[in-house]
């Protein structure tokens, strides 16, 4: 009991108290359509400003007006290019207006919402919301959209803030009008074509992937808080990671090198507190392999390559080979592998630090303290179709379970 909440553990809610904690609203996470599962409370603190210290503010706001906020604030305009790049047209509205004025009309009169097929529409206090079907705890299933399974229901939300009377009866005109904005306001911003993850569509609807037949890419520095769907996969499949990084005089050099995942599951690549050149693969946190040098890197410059064969099929094992500056020093055997997500809780792919849970035997962050210049990461052979199917089965369940 005394791990829960602490770094041992990636807790998740029961479904009941999920649901009791959203009260009074219906339905809660993943359910985008109702309050339970997309409002929260938001506290501002800036003494220097805001006058009116523990007042209330009852304006319409969505999360896509804080950075909006915090700009205006600071007085910087929203650039209309970054590094060169366009970009793309502010959505938020400012809500500094409001820290003022507390009966000031809110200047966020129109959002939608939608996830995995929940969607609604809010307009000037009235919100349109429609139940895509699937429960959440239901983890595969199949709903048409329009279908038999689906309601559309409509709020005043002005007198009625937790969405206890639907008035979609009474008031027909307003619930066609709202589901009329909705199309737009979607079709404006990309939603469509609408996707339950529990119910997948292959072909011309299939969502696209930024790394869709990428097999190699080389990481800096600059590449912390990745998450796993950023990055190459290396999962099911023999692969390489291979690491070039400077080594400096004096001290021996210590830190991470490359890791992804934490302490629950997942691999690092690091150099220890007595600069030996390691890598670790954490299986869920009850399998722990390490493979290593068996001394110090030495000042220079240095090239460290964890070679992987794998068996083939989804989650089976195979053989790990480390070497360092071409010259195998260690090799070892994993009877197992995490097939599909390393961590269900945020932690991600780094360079040069672990952000989150530490994977390895090393205490949290440990930057390394050597000059980083790349790592490789590069799947050589691609998973059959079973696994290939497998893995898609896998990830559907995964983002259900995570979003």
């Amino acid at each position: 009991m005394d791990d829960f909440g602490s770094a041992r553990c990636e807790n998740h809610f029961n479904v009941g108290w999920a649901w009791a904690l959203d009260a009074p609203f219906q339905w809660m996470k993943q359910v985008a359509s109702h309050f339970g599962g997309t409002r929260n409370g938001l506290a501002v603190s800036w003494p220097a400003r805001i006058t009116d210290a523990g007042g209330l503010r009852s304006q319409f706001h969505h999360v896509v007006d804080i950075a909006p906020t915090i700009l205006e604030a600071a007085g910087v305009p929203w650039p209309d290019h970054v590094d060169g790049i366009e970009q793309m047209p502010v959505h938020g509205t400012p809500m500094g207006y409001s820290f003022d004025d507390e009966a000031a009309s809110s200047r966020r009169t129109t959002q939608y919402f939608e996830i995995l097929g929940n969607r609604a529409v809010y307009h000037d206090g009235w919100m349109a919301s429609c139940f895509h079907g699937r429960v959440p705890w239901i983890r595969l299933a199949a709903y048409e959209f329009d279908g038999p399974d689906e309601h559309w229901e409509l709020y005043d939300i002005t007198n009625d803030f937790s969405q206890s009377v639907d008035l979609s009866e009474t008031f027909p005109e307003k619930l066609a009008e709202l589901r009329a904005l909705f199309e737009r306001e979607a079709g404006a911003n990309g939603v469509f074509p609408l996707r339950d993850a529990g119910s997948p569509r292959g072909g011309a609807l299939r969502v696209p992937h930024s790394l869709d037949g990428v097999t190699k890419m080389t990481y800096t520095t600059a590449h912390v808080r990745m998450p796993e769907s950023s990055v190459v996969n290396l999962k099911n499949a023999s692969h390489e990671i291979t690491a070039e990084l400077i080594v400096p005089e004096g001290a021996p050099a210590h830190g991470v090198i490359a890791c992804q995942g934490g302490n629950m599951a997942g691999w690092s690549m690091y150099l220890d507190t007595e600069g030996v050149a390691s890598y670790v693969y954490n299986l869920f946190g009850h399998v722990v392999t390490t493979v290593r040098d068996h001394q110090p890197l030495s000042a220079g410059r240095h090239v460290l390559r964890l070679r992987y064969d794998h068996d083939g099929g989804f989650g089976a094992g195979g053989d790990l080979t480390f070497a360092v500056d071409d010259v195998e020093v260690d090799h070892a055997r994993l009877d197992r592998t995490v097939p599909i997500i390393f961590s269900m809780s945020g932690e991600t792919f780094d360079v040069g630090i672990d952000t989150g849970a530490p994977v390895g035997p090393y205490p949290p962050g440990f930057p390394c303290s050597g000059e980083i210049i790349g790592v490789t990461l590069e799947r050589l052979r691609r998973p059959d179709d079973a696994t290939r199917a497998a893995m898609a089965d896998g990830a559907i369940t995964a983002a259900i379970r995570t979003h």
